[in-house]
């Protein structure tokens, strides 16, 4: 009798997890230091605050290109991977790294020779003590972005190969310098905003340098070149841009919406900035698991792509986006029951408290339902390759319905920030309904980056 063959899966359940869960654990990190952060920012003063925030406001955009440039990367080494030809994984390994560095430094550059630029046209007509202290952090913080690029590469390659532990633990370092150097020259030394600054930059130069020591290990499946000496393979770089190109656009078009957005919101008066700020802190809490396992698709289907197993990609692409609904769901739950203490916290008034429960209420039913079609089946189509038509959706959803229809329902419909977030969900729903038929129709499967 002749038994049937066993299928041979690329990624076990066990494998999976592991993946998975230091994603999700350096991703509550990152957001739970940011908390701290902002609580110990708010001790030096508000003008501290708002300057810290401008700046940081600006250095999001670097940050998501970076990601996004290392995505780029991620995909085509995981799918040299898939094909089994380690040696091209590692040499697009390798140029990544040099070329986001290349950029990073060319970045630093423009943002000091553009330092007046930014803080007088950028950020507009700011009191003198705003001006003052974003100048100060500006400075200091800028110095990071090579330290902050290189980390994001690292971080990139190690989870190409399936590796999430070794990015977990050096950005669990990063945090702890960050927090920990905040604590000591705010309360300790009661310095200013450089109390916030210094620590930043340290933090980032440590898991920059620290996390390309780890990836020069040749004895790593993915592994950098022990060398200095820098030869750019302009084809690897073609591919990996065309990539992290439309990834970049993407997340850049993404964060400039938000802020266009704000400043509607700085419109509608005190209790409804307050009540966006809060809601913006738990929203990112509630969305959390799916962030992390978005990564994680991005591993897993470009090794399938690579391998030409394109049941596996659909088989994986079904299998993480059901536990990313798993994840979303666990989480908005505990939310939703924690949320009277949440709202207590933070002493809200009654009018702000009643509004932060209203958009939180339609954000977790939302995220519960819609989030995980619109942002996690996007990391399949860019782990295929497919990134410009993932690239052209997002930007023609941001702009037609998360920034439009912000201003008709926020403004003109009197729905005020309530109405914004109800137009970031039309954004959503747009996004989904256009992602589902771009992967139904299998086009992304003729979009192979290698």
């Amino acid at each position: 009798m002749i038994q049937k063959k066993e299928r041979r899966y690329l990624f076990d359940d066990k494998q999976l997890a592991v993946l998975i869960i230091p994603l999700i654990i350096e991703q509550f990190l990152a957001v739970l230091v940011g908390m701290a952060d902002s609580i110990m920012i708010a001790n030096v003063g508000e003008a501290a605050v708002s300057g810290v925030s401008l700046v940081d406001n600006i250095m999001v955009l670097f940050i998501n290109a970076f990601s996004a440039l290392a995505a780029g990367g991620a995909v085509i080494s995981g799918q040299y991977l898939g094909q089994k030809d380690e040696k091209q994984a590692c040499r697009a390994s390798t140029q990544i790294v040099w070329f986001v560095t290349f950029v990073a430094f060319f970045l630093m550059a423009v943002i000091y020779f553009g330092k007046w630029f930014i803080l007088h046209v950028v950020f507009g007509s700011i009191d003198a003590d705003v001006m003052r202290h974003a100048n100060r952090y500006l400075l200091i913080v800028t110095a990071s972005i090579p330290f902050l690029a290189l980390y994001n590469a690292g971080a990139a390659i190690f989870r190409a190969m399936g590796d999430s532990k070794a990015p977990m633990k050096v950005s669990i370092l990063m945090n702890l310098i960050n927090v920990t150097g905040n604590a000591v020259l705010i309360y300790g030394f009661h310095c200013g905003t450089e109390g916030v600054a210094i620590p930043t930059l340290l933090s980032r130069m440590t898991a920059g340098i620290l996390i390309i020591a780890l990836l020069v290990n040749q004895k790593l499946r993915l592994h950098i070149e022990s060398t200095l000496q820098y030869r750019p393979d302009r084809r690897m770089i073609r591919r990996i841009l065309s990539i992290g190109v439309p990834n970049g656009l993407e997340n850049s078009m993404f964060q400039l919406g938000k802020i266009l957005v704000l400043s509607l919101v700085f419109s509608f008066g005190t209790y409804a900035i307050a009540a966006n700020a809060v809601c913006n802190v738990i929203a990112m809490f509630e969305i959390l698991p799916g962030v992390a396992v978005n990564l994680a698709i991005t591993t897993v289907i470009a090794r399938c792509v690579g391998a030409d197993m394109y049941d596996q990609a659909r088989y994986y692409t079904k299998k993480l986006i059901f536990i990313t609904y798993a994840g979303i769901w666990l989480m908005n739950i505990v939310i939703v029951f924690l949320l009277p203490v949440i709202v207590r916290v933070y002493h809200l008034s009654d009018i702000t408290s009643d509004l932060t429960r209203q958009i939180i209420y339609l954000h977790t039913i939302s995220s519960m339902l819609i989030w995980p079609i619109s942002f996690s089946l996007p990391s399949t189509l860019r782990a295929a390759g497919d990134a410009q038509v993932t690239m052209y959706i997002s930007m023609i959803s941001m702009w037609l319905f998360r920034i439009v229809f912000s201003y008709i329902l926020g403004k003109y419909f009197g729905l005020g920030v309530f109405g914004v977030w109800v137009a970031m969900i039309i954004d959503w729903c747009f996004r989904a309904i256009c992602m589902t038929i771009r992967y139904r129709s299998g086009r992304w499967m003729l979009k192979k980056a290698v």
